[in-house]
């Protein structure tokens, strides 16, 4: 990739299968009171009307360019999307969401200042449409290292990549991997190891709207299995560092939702958990129950409860 101007922000837009939301989400990116975008629209072989809307948003916006493509998922939009990059900044928005209006002013002028952070986070609202609507509301912080950021911030729980502005550069050498469920976590730690400055900001909005279709809401066992998988993957360099009982509990209800729908035998490693990491009345039971009997007897009463509480495979 060559060095570009760090004041052109390009927004990488898959698009699959979204006729209805698309020009809502391409409308709020567009409608940006910051002008300096280089808007990508990725039509990873949608085989609706999207294809044709792209075209027509090009035809209205001279920042907009298009990619047709065969479809090869969200991964693989989203390299394609960065193979054609122009912006020395770059972000991404899915297309049955929206950004709130003044976000990338708000975002690009704190960059401006602070031309030093790699990673910029901001606030979602989470799951709009739905009753688990939510904020994720996040401080105006520099976290110096991986270590204080995964763990200090949670940002394991919200790994999204559309929530954040990078500087493209770090993509140099990383990318999604192709068709893998929560590619997001795989994506993301690889992008702050090469990262010397992440940042969380109260600034901007993005709008994250249920698909009672996606991924979050129909993931079975080889999606669950993809989720611990990452996880899996750095778990372990975090152990003993403060916040990492807190982590290690969050994970463990992954291992457990999987163990809930037949997964298979834990992967996670069994240890014991202080009972102060525990965020609720059934984490907590969970931790006792793991601190009493170990990762495996605990899944398979997990697993025995789930049939007759099937309800249990998604808490």
């Amino acid at each position: 990739m060559n060095s570009s101007d760090d004041s052109l922000l390009t927004v990488i837009i898959p698009v699959y299968k979204t006729s209805a939301t698309l020009d809502r989400c391409v409308e709020s990116v567009a409608g940006q009171s910051y002008r300096q975008l280089d808007i990508i629209l990725v039509d990873d072989g949608s085989p609706d009307d999207c294809p044709a809307k792209c075209d027509r948003w090009a035809a209205r916006d001279s920042r907009i360019r298009v990619v047709h493509k065969a479809n090869g998922g969200l991964g693989d939009a989203r390299n394609r999307g960065l193979d054609v990059a122009r912006g020395g900044r770059v972000t991404f928005v899915d297309s049955d969401d929206y950004i709130a209006p003044g976000t990338y002013a708000a975002l690009m002028d704190l960059l401006a200042g602070r031309p030093d952070y790699d990673i910029l986070e901001y606030g979602v609202a989470r799951f709009c449409g739905s009753p688990r609507e939510e904020r994720l509301a996040l401080p105006d912080r520099e976290w110096p290292d991986t270590a204080s950021y995964w763990l200090g911030c949670r940002a394991y729980a919200h790994s999204y990549m559309w929530n954040k502005i990078f500087r493209r550069s770090l993509f140099d050498t990383v990318r999604h991997p192709p068709r893998t469920p929560f590619e997001d976590l795989y994506t993301l730690p690889p992008l702050l190891d090469r990262a010397r400055l992440v940042a969380t900001t109260s600034r901007g909005l993005y709008h994250y709207c249920w698909n009672p279709a996606g991924i979050t809401a129909t993931a079975g066992a080889a999606a669950l299995g993809a989720l611990l998988k990452a996880h899996l993957r750095v778990i372990g360099r975090y152990r003993g560092l403060p916040g990492f009982d807190s982590y290690y509990l969050h994970v463990l209800n992954i291992q457990l939702s999987l163990c809930a729908i037949g997964g298979g035998t834990p992967r996670l490693e069994s240890r014991r958990v202080s009972l102060s990491a525990c965020a609720d009345a059934v984490q907590t039971a969970k931790a006792l129950a793991l601190n009493a009997l170990g990762l495996e007897a605990v899944c398979r009463l997990y697993r025995a409860a789930a049939r007759l509480m099937p309800w249990l495979s998604r808490s």
